[in-house]
C-alpha cells in the first residue's frame, strides 16, 4: 500500500506540474516509468490511464469535471475518508467482463483467495501505440491482452481514447476492438462491460444495501446508504429513474448529483454500432455505474441467454462516450448528444 500511495503522490505531482506550466489544450503525456499516461485540459487535471501492479486491468483514474470535482471513488487507488471499501476491483473506469470462457475478469483483485485465482482473468497492458495532443482534443491508443487464470492469452485488445472538451463539458470516447485468438464466449452475465465506480456523493440516498454475488457466487455485503450527502439519481433515455434504471435498456444513462452546492453529471452513451444495442444498464445505487450489452437473460428472465461469441481470428468493436457536465442536463440535451454521437462514429 505504501508503494501505491507513493505512486498516487507522483501522479498528483505530475498533474500539478503540468498545471503550473500552463499547458494549453488537451495534453496527453505518457510516463511509462510510472505506468501511466496523464491527460490535462488547459493545464488542469482531467484523467490518467494507469496500470498499477495492484490492479488486474488498466483503468482511467481519476475523472475530474471542468470545475475540479472528481466523480469517481478514490478507493482502492487513493482512498478518501468516509468512502465505501467494498468491491476492491471497482477502480475508476474499466472495461472487462465477468465470465469469458468460464474465467472471471471483472471481479479479479488481490482480495481473491489463492485457491480461487485460477478461475480469474487478468488484462495486461502491453503497449502505448500512440499519443497526440491538440487544442480541442487529444488521443491515446493502447494495446493489452486478456489472460486466463490458466495462463492462456485469449483476447488482444486495442483501445483508442479520444479526450475532448467544450465549455463546461468534458468527454471521453472509448473505442475498443477485441481480437479473438481462439473462439471466445462471453457467457450471459451481469458483470460487464464498461464500468465506473462513482464518488460517495453520487450514490443514491435510497440505496437499501444487501448481498451481491459475483459470477462464481462469491458474496459481497453492501451497507444501506447512511450518508446525508448521497444525492445521485440515475435517468435513462427511456425515462427510467433512480433504482428503476437497473437492468433496463437505453441508449444513454445519466447520473446527476450535488456536492458542495454544485450539480455534476456523468453520462454514458451507447453506440448504435455496438453488439446488442441498446445496452442494459448495470446501475446500482451504491455507486456502480456500468453499461453491459452482453448480459441479457440475467437482466430480463424472459429473454434468451445471449452468450456472445467471437470466432477465432475475428474482431468486435465497442464504442462508448463518457460525458462530464458541471451541471444538471438540460431538457432534451442527452437525446441530442446521443444523436450526435451516433453520427460521429458510423
Amino acid at each position: 500500500m505504501n508503494r501505491l500511495l507513493f505512486s498516487c503522490l507522483l501522479a498528483a505531482c505530475s498533474l500539478q506540474g503540468m498545471a503550473e506550466q500552463g499547458a494549453k489544450g488537451v495534453q496527453v503525456v505518457a510516463d511509462e516509468a510510472h505506468q501511466r499516461v496523464d491527460i490535462t485540459i488547459d493545464g488542469k487535471p482531467f484523467t490518467s490511464y494507469v496500470w498499477p501492479a495492484v490492479l488486474k486491468k488498466p483503468v482511467l483514474f481519476p475523472l475530474i469535471a471542468a470545475d475540479g470535482i472528481d466523480v469517481v471513488r478514490g478507493f482502492p487507488l487513493a482512498p478518501r475518508p468516509g468512502e465505501r471499501v467494498d468491491h476492491p476491483h471497482h477502480a475508476g473506469i474499466w472495461f472487462n467482463y465477468g465470465n469469458v470462457d468460464g474465467f472471471d475478469f471483472w471481479n479479479n483483485s488481490d482480495a481473491i483467495k489463492p485457491a480461487d485465482r485460477g478461475k480469474m482473468g487478468t488484462i495486461h497492458q502491453q503497449k502505448i501505440v500512440s499519443t497526440s495532443s491538440g487544442r480541442d482534443r487529444g488521443e491515446l491508443v493502447v494495446e493489452s491482452v486478456w489472460t486466463t487464470g490458466s495462463g492462456q492469452d485469449i483476447l488482444e485488445q486495442r483501445t483508442r481514447y479520444v479526450f475532448s472538451w467544450q465549455n463546461d463539458e468534458r468527454m471521453i470516447d472509448e473505442i475498443t476492438t477485441l481480437h479473438a485468438l481462439d473462439r471466445v464466449v462471453f457467457h450471459d452475465d451481469k458483470e460487464g462491460l464498461l464500468g465506473v465506480r462513482v464518488a460517495r456523493w453520487l450514490e443514491s440516498a435510497d440505496e437499501k444495501g444487501g448481498t451481491f454475488t459475483d459470477a462464481n457466487g462469491r458474496p459481497t455485503e453492501v451497507q444501506a446508504s447512511n450518508l446525508p450527502g448521497a444525492t445521485g439519481v440515475y435517468l435513462t433515455s427511456e425515462g427510467k429513474q433512480g433504482e428503476q434504471a437497473w437492468g433496463t435498456r437505453g441508449r444513454w444513462c445519466a447520473l446527476t448529483g450535488n456536492t458542495a452546492g454544485r450539480d455534476v453529471t456523468i453520462a454514458i452513451f451507447d453506440h448504435p454500432g455496438n453488439p446488442n444495442y441498446p445496452t442494459y444498464w448495470h446501475a446500482r445505487g451504491y455507486g456502480l455505474f456500468a453499461a453491459n450489452p452482453l448480459g441479457q437473460h440475467i437482466f430480463d428472465p424472459k429473454a434468451p441467454e445471449l452468450n456472445f461469441t467471437i470466432g477465432k481470428n475475428q474482431n468486435v468493436t465497442f464504442t462508448y462516450r463518457i460525458l462530464l457536465l458541471s451541471r444538471a442536463p438540460l431538457p432534451g440535451e442527452m437525446n441530442h448528444d446521443a444523436d450526435i454521437f451516433a453520427v460521429d462514429y458510423r
